[in-house]
């Protein structure tokens, strides 16, 4: 079988990113896989990460939140799947679970005996046989199968929980560098984050005490742990063979940076935010779920409803007209003795009083012509 190791390097194992991928069991394996559930009409290409015996699923490589998981425990089968794809290249697997079958196609044949090892590997800690590996590829798998069966040998130990940093009575101040972690959660922070410091400050086991983890590199990881606790008196003492008192947190970090020549630094993760808001929506004719991503302009705003129009009222009675106003307005009238009533007639203008007047002068006029 002819080898692609371009393509083999663009799915092989990578570390683990930050965000909550840090949270998450150890990566094994991870590339692009076109998945289709059970309850699914169309395939989706999405990130995987195989991660301890769970497989988390991506919109991306860079996306640090998965949008779907699939447990392991629930395996029943995996197969080769000999239908055909548009890429005639790509190559089909069938995941049987107890829920239901999953089908995976990946880039290429290669890319699918790699994935099928990774699965199996961790499926049933140890290495198939009946794969066409090359001796690199069956080692690295084999280092998978140590890792996956100390880590499933670690989650079955009981183990105390952390106590939360509020049942601690801590005075003042808590830097920044604290994380409610345990001693190996503290560990392994450190490990995957050496660009963000090298010392963190967290709870202690005992629930009473703090307690202050370290990592420096000497031919690999060398840790070490501080215990710090409070003084009846107040403030906080490093105990170590000769005791250092600290006023509070914060001086007991600069203490110990302080006593390393800066060799020390806290440990300071920032964790990413989004930059765009997203929603999941469902497909209503296939049923596929999609994330969006809201857009970024402003929405436009609704019309502004009409004003409220008042109600009809009917209109004020105007006041009675003034007399003294009325008398220079109107001409009188003589009165009859039957009728003391007096009959106002309202003037015209000036101007209008003016144009009959010319009118009836040239009226007359032509009347005297004519009968002269």
């Amino acid at each position: 079988m002819p080898s692609q190791p371009t393509i083999l390097m663009a799915a092989a194992p990578v570390k683990q990113r930050s965000g909550t991928r840090a949270q998450l069991p150890p990566c094994y394996y991870e590339g692009y896989l076109e998945k289709r559930g059970p309850k699914e009409k169309i395939s989706r290409r999405l990130w995987t990460c195989l991660c301890g015996n769970t497989l988390f699923f991506f919109n991306n490589a860079k996306d640090t939140h998965y949008v779907e998981k699939m447990d392991l425990s629930g395996f029943v089968s995996l197969k080769d799947d000999g239908s055909r794809d548009r890429n005639l290249e790509a190559a089909r697997l069938i995941l049987r679970m107890k829920d239901g079958e999953t089908k995976l196609t990946v880039a290429n044949l290669e890319a699918r005996e790699l994935w099928k090892g990774f699965l199996q590997s961790v499926i049933d800690l140890s290495v198939p046989s009946c794969l066409t590996l090359l001796p690199g590829q069956v080692q690295m798998l084999r280092e998978v199968v140590d890792r996956e069966r100390n880590r499933r040998r670690a989650a079955r130990t009981p183990t105390r929980a952390p106590p939360s940093p509020l049942s601690v009575p801590l005075l003042g101040e808590i830097p920044s560098c604290f994380r409610p972690v345990s001693r190996t959660e503290a560990e392994v922070l450190l490990e995957r984050h050496p660009d963000c410091g090298n010392m963190l400050l967290r709870p202690g086991r005992d629930g009473s005490s703090l307690a202050v983890t370290t990592r420096q590199d000497l031919n690999g990881s060398v840790f070490r742990h501080y215990r710090v606790t409070q003084r009846e008196q107040g403030g906080y003492v490093i105990d170590v063979e000769n005791p250092i008192p600290c006023a509070t947190l914060h001086d007991v970090i600069d203490a110990l940076v302080e006593k390393t020549a800066g060799t020390l630094q806290p440990f300071l993760l920032e964790e990413p935010y989004e930059e765009n808001i997203t929603f999941v929506s469902s497909n209503e004719e296939n049923g596929e779920r999609i994330l969006h991503c809201a857009p970024s302009s402003p929405l436009p705003k609704a019309p502004a409803l009409p004003p409220k129009q008042e109600r009809w009222k009917p209109l004020p009675r105007s006041p009675a007209p003034d007399r003294r106003i009325l008398s220079a307005v109107t001409s009188p009238v003589p009165s009859s003795p039957s009728s003391p009533m007096r009959r106002l007639v309202l003037s015209p203008s000036p101007l209008l009083a003016q144009s009959l007047t010319e009118e009836l002068k040239m009226k007359l006029e032509k009347r005297r012509t004519s009968q002269e």
